[in-house]
């Protein structure tokens, strides 16, 4: 899972940045604008206490911060590296800037909306002449991928990003195009210090999730100890940090959970789609596991919880065998059963 973190000159989006890797984040060693940050789960941490593995493996996220430097320095190099990752993190400006002009969230949110809307458009009209240069060649188009893009032009004309239609969105022949404005998207609202209200977005942006940091406030606090930042936080009436907020909303936008794997050699966790049905689940882990599915072992984290132990939760019938097409629900325990 990799998330760009975008955001007009000013608006504090390194100072997000900072925020985020500078808590648990390692940098890149070929790319400092790349944070890899481990998502710390208590549920890892229960299961690997009870079943002292020789390894414990968190699942990880990605933060980009996009360079103009890198790419060539072109005009669109923002933009080319934020094509391959799977959501943005648009940072807006509410705090009142070093020149004295106070913050207009909702214009500099359209301003960048536009802009990928317009950089889509030019995709698709180009996409568009092509198809048209064949069909004068005598080749025969994709008619549903023609189709598609005449709903992308119309809704791209109207203002509207591709988000707003989930559907249109998520269609598997759109996907090779990489479209900005369908990536789900997290809007940060980079606040004051002592300012923890939402702006509101009356545009209407539509699928989008909405969050409070203070940038610089939580930077800072992101460089400290545990112990120093403790006064902080509570001064501040900070219950999450800004890191643990945007993990938490990173997998809303993208409808992520996690299911379990346990052993003697390994506790780990795995991001999948919510809905993903067990055989595919399988295939995360490895494809001769989904090719030779047999049955999946199922317990559910809250039954492990309550009857303390695998044992006895087999003992009252809470450990179950599933099928390929069971979906997989966040929090299972999964023992795949299979054969190569």
């Amino acid at each position: 899972m990799k998330l760009a973190i975008i955001g007009l000159p000013e608006s504090g989006r390194s100072t997000i940045f900072a925020a985020l890797s500078g808590a648990r984040g390692e940098a890149s060693k070929k790319d400092q604008r790349v944070s890899t940050i481990k998502v710390m789960d208590e549920r890892i941490d229960f299961l690997s206490g009870m079943f002292n593995p020789k390894k414990t493996t968190y699942t990880q996220v990605e933060y980009l911060l996009p360079s103009e430097t890198q790419g060539g320095g072109s005009e669109n190099a923002i933009w080319n590296q934020a094509r391959v990752c799977d959501a943005l993190i648009h940072v807006v400006r509410n705090f009142t800037d070093a020149m004295g002009t106070p913050p207009d969230v909702k214009a500099d949110f359209r301003r960048l909306e536009d802009e990928m809307i317009l950089n889509d458009l030019v995709v698709v009209d180009k996409r568009m002449e092509r198809i048209d240069l064949d069909l004068k060649r005598g080749k025969t188009p994709d008619e549903h991928e023609h189709a598609l893009l005449k709903t992308c032009k119309e809704l791209l004309e109207n203002g509207q990003p591709l988000r707003s239609s989930p559907e249109l969105a998520a269609a598997p022949a759109l996907r090779g195009f990489t479209f900005l404005s369908s990536k789900p998207q997290l809007v940060v609202s980079n606040n004051d210090d002592d300012n923890e209200s939402l702006p509101e977005l009356a545009t209407g942006p539509g699928n989008i999730e909405l969050c409070m940091i203070r940038g610089r406030l939580e930077m800072d606090i992101a460089s400290m100890s545990a112990e120093e930042a403790k006064d902080f936080l509570a001064e501040y009436h900070i219950e999450k940090s800004a890191l643990d907020r945007v993990i938490q909303s990173s997998y809303k936008i993208l409808n992520l959970m996690s299911f379990f794997t346990v052993g003697e050699d390994e506790v780990k966790a795995w991001t999948i789609k919510k809905g993903t049905p067990a055989l595919e689940a399988a295939g995360e882990i490895h494809t001769d596991i989904q090719k030779g599915f047999i049955r999946a072992e199922v317990l559910s984290y809250a039954d492990l919880l309550q009857y303390g132990s695998h044992k006895e939760a087999k003992k009252v019938g809470r450990v179950r065998l599933e099928g390929k097409e069971y979906i997989v629900e966040d929090g299972d325990i999964i023992n795949f059963r299979f054969n190569v």
